[in-house]
C-alpha cells in the first residue's frame, strides 16, 4: 500500500500526516491498517498534526498560527513536520499521536464553554437586573480568565463546537469518565435559544417578522447548526411571517426553508412594516446601520438583539424597544 501511495520512494519513509479532528484513537487505527496492509520493505510512520483555523480566517491562522501541533510516534516524522512548517508561526508542540487528537478537541471544548458559561451568567444577570456585559468586562480584566469568548447570545453553531463537544462526551463515555460539565455546556447552549424566543413570544404582539443574521458567526456563509435554523423553525411553527436578510449566507438557507419565508435583498428592505426584528449574527453591516432609518421603516420599533450588537443607552435615545441578552430590556 505504502508503495502505491509513494512508488518512487520505496527505501524512504513515507509519512501519513492527519490534519483532520477526528476522535482520539483514529491514527492508531490509521497506523494498525497501514502496518497490516504495507509490503514488506515499505517505511510508513503515521502522524497527527491538527489544524486551528478559524472560518473567514483561515489564511490569516495558518501564516500566522499560536502553535503547530505534531504528534508521532516517529521522530524522522517529527522532524520532517516540523521542517515543513517552518514558514508558519507559532510554538511547536510535540507530542504522542493520542495527545495531539485531544489538543484540538479539548481547545474547542473550552471555547465552546466559555460561550455557555457566559450565558450561564446572562440567565442570572436577567433575573437579578444585573448587566452581563459590564459583568463579564470586569471579570475578563483577570488575566488568568480573559475576555475572549466569553460572548453572551443565541449560542455557539457552525461544523466544530457542537461536534467537538459531542465527541468529547461520547470518548468519555467510553472510557467511562463523568462528562456531566461538557453535559451542561450542550444543555446551556439550548437554552439560550429557548430563552431568547419566550422573551420574543412574551413581547411580540403581530406576526411580521424580520431576521438579521443567519450564519452561526459573521464573515461566513457557513449555516450548518446556526441558531437562525432553529429559530426559524420554531417561529413558523407558529405561523409568523419571516423575512430575513443575511450578506452572504442566504443561498444555504434557501435549501432548507425554500419559499417557507422571504429573502430580502438588503438589512433596511427586510425590517419594511416588520413588527419586530430579530439580531441573531454579529456582521459589521448591522453594528454600522442608520438606526434613524431602521426604526422608520418598521412598524413597530421593537429589536431582539441575540448578539449584543448595540447600547441599550443608544437604543434608548432613538427610541427602540430594545431587548438584548443578559442586560434590562428598554420599554
Amino acid at each position: 500500500m505504502a508503495e502505491k501511495i509513494a512508488p518512487h520512494l520505496k527505501n524512504e519513509l513515507t509519512i501519513v500526516s492527519c490534519k483532520s479532528t477526528v476522535p482520539v484513537g483514529t491514527n492508531k487505527e490509521i497506523e494498525k491498517v497501514l502496518m497490516q496492509k504495507k509490503t514488506k520493505n515499505a517505511k510508513i510512520a503515521v502522524a497527527s498534526c491538527p489544524e486551528f483555523l478559524r472560518e473567514g480566517t483561515a489564511i490569516s491562522d495558518t501564516i500566522n498560527a499560536d502553535r503547530v501541533v505534531i504528534g508521532s510516534p516517529s521522530k524522522k516524522a517529527v522532524s520532517t513536520l516540523l521542517k515543513l512548517h517552518e514558514p508558519v508561526a507559532g510554538k511547536r508542540v510535540i507530542t504522542n499521536l493520542a495527545s495531539a487528537e485531544l489538543i484540538k478537541y479539548t481547545a474547542n471544548a473550552m471555547l465552546a464553554n466559555k460561550i455557555s458559561f457566559a450565558n450561564l451568567i446572562s440567565f442570572y444577570c436577567e433575573k437579578i437586573g444585573a448587566d452581563v456585559e459590564n459583568v463579564l468586562d470586569a471579570v475578563g480584566l483577570d488575566k488568568r480568565i480573559g475576555r475572549i469568548f466569553m460572548d453572551p447570545g443565541v449560542g455557539y453553531g457552525g461544523s466544530c463546537f457542537p461536534k467537538d463537544v459531542k465527541a468529547l462526551i461520547n470518548t468519555g463515555k467510553h472510557f467511562q469518565i463523568d462528562t456531566s460539565m461538557l453535559d451542561a455546556v450542550e444543555t446551556i447552549n439550548a437554552q439560550t435559544r429557548t430563552n431568547f424566543l419566550n422573551k420574543f413570544y412574551e413581547n411580540v404582539k403581530g406576526k411580521n417578522i424580520a431576521i438579521w443574521g443567519l450564519s452561526f458567526k459573521p464573515d461566513t456563509d457557513d449555516i450548518r447548526f446556526a441558531a437562525s435554523i432553529d429559530i426559524i423553525n420554531a417561529l413558523l411553527q407558529k405561523n409568523y411571517y419571516i423575512t430575513a436578510y443575511d450578506p452572504v449566507a442566504m443561498i444555504n438557507i434557501k435549501k432548507i426553508f425554500e419559499r417557507k419565508i422571504v429573502y430580502a435583498n438588503s438589512a433596511c428592505n427586510a425590517v419594511e412594516r416588520a413588527d419586530a426584528l430579530l439580531i441573531l449574527t454579529e456582521w459589521n453591516e448591522f453594528k454600522q446601520i442608520d438606526l434613524k432609518k431602521v426604526k422608520a421603516l418598521m412598524k413597530h420599533p421593537l429589536i431582539f438583539d441575540g448578539r449584543n450588537i448595540y447600547k441599550p443607552k443608544t437604543m434608548k435615545e432613538l427610541g427602540f424597544i430594545y431587548h438584548s441578552t443578559g442586560r434590562q430590556s428598554i420599554t
